[in-house]
């Protein structure tokens, strides 16, 4: 369950339920996580992908800490996930501003406002006459 820990010097050591029981004893509990399939961390510009993964939960006063092993790859992001993040809220009143100040309609400010990130003065000089 916990490498590295097999003993002193390759002679054993400590077996792992006496290692749980001694844990317990301290109130940090260890369970193994069942059916497992993959562990995937997502992050900004790609993604690890633990295939074949083992996950050991430890919870110590409260306090959850996961312990994850298995083959791990590389990937970058698919789809629009690394492209464009979480979707962007529009406010309306953004879209009524973006409106009276350019004479756009609703349709067209919104797009401008989605264009422009939600960026007001973007947008409105994406929908300024030229």
């Amino acid at each position: 369950m916990f490498p590295g820990l097999g003993g002193l010097g390759g002679r054993g050591g400590m077996s792992p339920k006496k290692m749980k029981g001694m844990l317990k004893s301290m109130g940090i509990d260890i369970d193994e996580l069942e059916g497992v399939i993959e562990v995937v961390i997502r992050m900004p510009d790609k993604e690890i992908v633990i295939q074949n993964a083992s996950v050991a939960i430890m919870d110590a006063h409260g306090q959850r800490s996961y312990q994850i092993s298995g083959d791990a790859t590389e990937r970058p992001l698919s789809g629009t996930e690394a492209n464009e993040g979480p979707e962007l809220e529009i406010p309306e009143s953004d879209v009524d501003l973006v409106v009276a100040q350019t004479g756009a309609n609703h349709e067209d400010a919104r797009a401008a406002l989605l264009e422009a990130k939600g960026d007001l003065a973007a947008a409105i000089l994406l929908l300024a006459p030229k």
